[in-house]
């Protein structure tokens, strides 16, 4: 991954936050602010966040050197490949988690949940709401790259799913109740409605839901990453 998009209550904010997920620093990116940070009354700050978006420049390092070890030891690649196999590709992937939480300031906790369908990296601590971002932004290019890295470790694929406070589940609730109220609008005006761009899993979540409704269909439309996904009546009339 060598783009990321982050938001925070200033620009400076949203900037930390998107090195951090990507282990950088910002002489290794280019910077576009997206949207400044509007100021509610009285100049206060929080009516809406800056969205800035990263882009790694050529030939900058994906992550740096662990703390401050001078072995060459990156959160990305810290071992040589040829000896991978001694290393639980899990494990790694945890502590590659916990340096991004000690490169943000935080103190976060990573438990390995078995599942049947993919390995689940639990996380706990305080303050996770950096973490997990906008609406699992920064949750879901943490486990991107954990995935890289778990995989750098093991000699069949492995998926792992990254969760913060039962994030996953409750963002899974939120788009289904979404879901079910889009539909019964469809229905109300006999007008489609074309939701906001969502990453796969999520549009996925949308699809399921709808699927066996007696009476909306769903399609996706546009490009990544501004594909969206459309509610509109099976027979319009």
């Amino acid at each position: 991954m060598n783009k990321i998009v982050t938001s925070g209550k200033t620009v400076e904010e949203a900037v930390r936050q998107g090195l951090a997920v990507l282990g950088t620093t910002e002489d290794q990116v280019a910077v576009n602010v997206l949207e400044q940070p509007s100021k509610g009354f009285l100049g206060l700050i929080g009516v809406k966040e800056a969205k800035v978006e990263l882009t790694l420049l050529p030939q900058a390092p994906s992550v740096p050197p662990k703390g401050d070890h001078s072995e060459d030891r990156s959160l990305v690649s810290r071992k040589d490949l040829s000896s991978h196999t001694d290393h639980d590709p899990y494990q790694e992937a945890a502590s590659f988690i916990r340096d991004v939480g000690e490169n943000m300031g935080l103190q976060v906790d990573v438990e390995i949940v078995e599942k049947k369908d993919a390995t689940v990296l639990n996380i706990s601590g305080s303050d996770l709401g950096m973490i997990i971002g906008r609406r699992g932004q920064t949750l879901d290019a943490l486990q991107y790259l954990a995935n890289i890295i778990a995989n750098r470790y093991s000699d069949s694929y492995i998926r792992i799913t990254l969760d913060a406070e039962n994030f996953r589940e409750r963002r899974k609730k939120t788009l289904e109740d979404l879901a079910v109220r889009l539909a019964n609008r469809v229905v109300r005006t006999r007008k489609e409605v074309a939701l906001e761009p969502m990453p796969p899993q999520e549009r996925k979540v949308i699809h399921s839901k709808l699927q066996d409704h007696p009476e909306v269909k769903t399609f996706s439309k546009g490009e990544e990453p501004n594909r969206r996904v459309v509610i509109a009546l099976k027979h319009s009339k």
